[in-house]
């Protein structure tokens, strides 16, 4: 449970749709806080004064879309971002996850729908406890759970919420083979777990940040037919 006021910032060149956000969450969570933007640069420019907990992106907006948005945010920010689009398109879905998005969801959605949505991504970010876990040491890979600081080869990664979420639940269970319909579950949850698009891309971007060699990962393994493990020290 998340237990302080969020504040969230909606970015959307539709007025209508930013003060529909806002009155959403408004009547759903009183103590939150909804800061509208209606463009791409003018988003960037409240992003960097607010230091918003999450961030509500459209990702077809004239000028400077969604998808550059978020990969002029991500050359910076780890802030959870949640994109909204207007079709099912699974080319516009993959793109938005690859160019770091945490979640998106399909306009028009329902109030309640949006709402256990931000929550579900914060409780990723804002969620995360520290906790009395030793420091996991696999080869070249550290992972500090009190801090929530990874480091590969002595340098420290930057990881998103969902992405770093996703790599202790590996390493949770190193060696052991997870299945992807528990991976989708119990990082995204139910909604997600006939979504094999979330974990395909998330699993790229984590050997992206923690493999020498991403094509011939040493460390996330696919297991065929099966899902996924974290190799342990004695691979």
């Amino acid at each position: 449970m998340i237990g302080r006021p969020i504040k969230v910032l909606a970015i959307d060149d539709e007025i209508d749709v930013t003060k529909s956000i806002r009155l959403a969450i408004t009547i759903q969570e009183p103590t939150w806080w909804v800061v509208e933007a209606n463009s791409g640069h003018q988003g960037l420019i409240i992003l960097n004064s607010e230091k918003p907990d999450l961030v509500l992106l459209d990702i077809r907006m004239p000028g400077m879309d969604g998808i550059e948005v978020l990969r002029k945010l991500r050359s910076y920010s780890t802030v959870p971002v949640i994109c909204l689009t207007v079709t099912n398109d699974e080319l516009n879905k993959v793109q938005a996850l690859e160019s770091g998005a945490d979640d998106y969801i399909v306009k028009p959605f329902g109030h309640l729908e949006l709402i256990a949505r931000i929550k579900a991504v914060l409780r990723r970010s804002l969620g995360m406890n520290q906790t009395s876990k030793p420091l996991y040491v696999n080869r070249d890979l550290t992972i500090d759970f009190q801090s929530h600081e990874v480091k590969v080869r002595s340098k420290t990664i930057a990881l998103t919420a969902t992405e770093y979420a996703l790599l202790e639940l590996l390493s949770d269970n190193t060696d052991q083979i997870l299945t992807s319909e528990t991976l989708l579950g119990r990082i995204w949850g139910a909604y997600a777990l006939d979504n094999r698009d979330y974990l395909k891309v998330y699993i790229r971007r984590l050997r992206e940040k923690i493999e020498l060699d991403p094509a011939k990962p040493e460390y996330i393994i696919t297991v065929r037919g099966m899902g996924y493990k974290l190799a342990g020290p004695s691979m």
